[in-house]
């Protein structure tokens, strides 16, 4: 006997109808078709690994994401992928053998074992692009301004671009002499931004007051480009890599606001995510009205290293299906006019269809005895016989 929840699909998993897969395609082609422009060539890693693989040089921050199975072939744990970013690490360090610069760029489902908070789907579809063999701020200016292009092909609009440098933190936690314990603490307290605990921490902790003083600036150096003299001030006692990576934030800021002169920017120093595998600038996109970002990325010098090969790195990454959401209303609904053809077996009819569809238009061929006509199909037009051709006319 039939159950009545035989068509429920688990819980985060979705399916995409007629209409928005259409819309979806579309913008994939368009997305995949700008990377290549710029260089960036078309990978397709795999969906499952082994686990030590997919973990190799992430800090084991997907390992909670990752669904888990048994491979029956080599009896090894596999993974299904939640993020395609160390698979790619994986492909540049392992198949691709050479020194200079490479652009790669990929596309596909990822599965995540627990919802985002913010987000109901499970299984995002993402899109991004890495570059590797160059460790200088040019090549993140490079991954940012792909990002933004991205995000003007997607037409979504009113973008914000955060901006911040894990090289802060980890220069200030160095000199301080942080134990892993206490260092691991005070990550997860800068990341929820509580003030108050992180006052009590520092007080207890030991740290010679320029050393606590430079933690306790960092959670406030949040905001417009007046946060980069006001950390310069603040952190003046850091570590070289400290001025470092404000004067990286500094030229990167500068380039953006020629390129870009109305993208609003923000810098929050204590900007985090990613910590245990990131290791330069990183930086978010937002949209009002959407609580989280809709594009991230940064620099993760080190994520190579797990598969023999370290190489400097940066890049990014999105969901194709948010993109789809955020796009303008009125690019999202501009769709092809179906064309409706009667049955017939006229042979001038098929070669008219045949060249219709050769033009990239939509033809939907009548069959015999079926229900319906053009309108019922969704046709906006229709094939009629005129004297002896067949012309396009609206439907009525």
């Amino acid at each position: 006997m039939l159950t009545e929840d035989r068509w429920l699909l688990p819980e985060g998993i979705d399916e995409m109808l007629s209409d928005e897969s259409r819309r979806l395609e579309s913008l994939r082609r368009k997305i995949l078709d700008l990377f290549a422009t710029w260089g960036y060539q078309l990978v397709i890693p795999p969906l499952v690994e082994f686990m030590d693989s997919f973990l190799a040089g992430t800090g084991h921050d997907l390992d909670l994401q990752t669904f888990k199975l048994i491979d029956p072939v080599s009896g090894r744990l596999l993974g299904i992928r939640a993020d395609m970013t160390p698979q790619v690490a994986r492909i540049d360090a392992r198949c691709l053998d050479h020194d200079s610069p490479t652009r790669l760029c990929y596309l596909g489902t990822v599965l995540h074992a627990r919802p985002d908070h913010l987000e109901k789907s499970r299984s995002p579809m993402q899109v991004g692009a890495e570059l590797y063999g160059h460790a200088g701020t040019a090549s993140d200016l490079e991954v940012i301004r792909l990002m933004l292009e991205m995000l003007a092909v997607a037409a979504v609009e009113n973008i914000h671009l955060d901006l911040g440098h894990v090289g802060i933190y980890r220069g200030l936690a160095r000199q301080a002499g942080l134990d892993a314990a206490t260092e691991a603490v005070l990550f997860e307290i800068l990341q929820r931004k509580d003030k108050p605990e992180l006052e009590t921490l520092l007080a207890s902790s030991g740290l010679e007051p320029d050393h606590a003083a430079g933690f306790m600036a960092l959670i406030d150096l949040n905001g417009g480009h007046a946060v980069l003299e006001e950390a310069r001030q603040k952190l003046a006692h850091g570590l070289p890599e400290v001025q470092q990576a404000l004067a990286d934030l500094e030229w990167i800021h500068q380039h953006l606001s020629a390129l870009f002169p109305h993208l609003p920017l923000n810098f929050d120093l204590a900007e985090l995510r990613a910590y245990h595998y990131q290791t330069g600038i990183v930086f978010a996109a937002f949209v009002p009205g959407y609580g989280r970002e809709i594009a991230r990325g940064g620099r993760y010098d080190e994520i190579g290293q797990a598969y023999g090969r370290a190489r400097p790195a940066t890049g990014f990454s999105s969901d194709l299906r948010t993109l789809l959401r955020l796009m303008r209303a009125e690019v999202e609904n501009d769709k092809d006019s179906a064309i409706f053809s009667p049955h017939s077996d006229d042979y001038d009819l098929h070669a008219t269809v045949r060249r219709l569809r050769g033009m990239g238009k939509i033809v939907i061929q009548g069959l015999p005895g079926q229900n319906g006509g053009a309108h019922e199909m969704g046709c906006s037009h229709e094939l009629r016989k005129t004297g002896s051709s067949w012309d396009i006319t609206p439907v009525h």
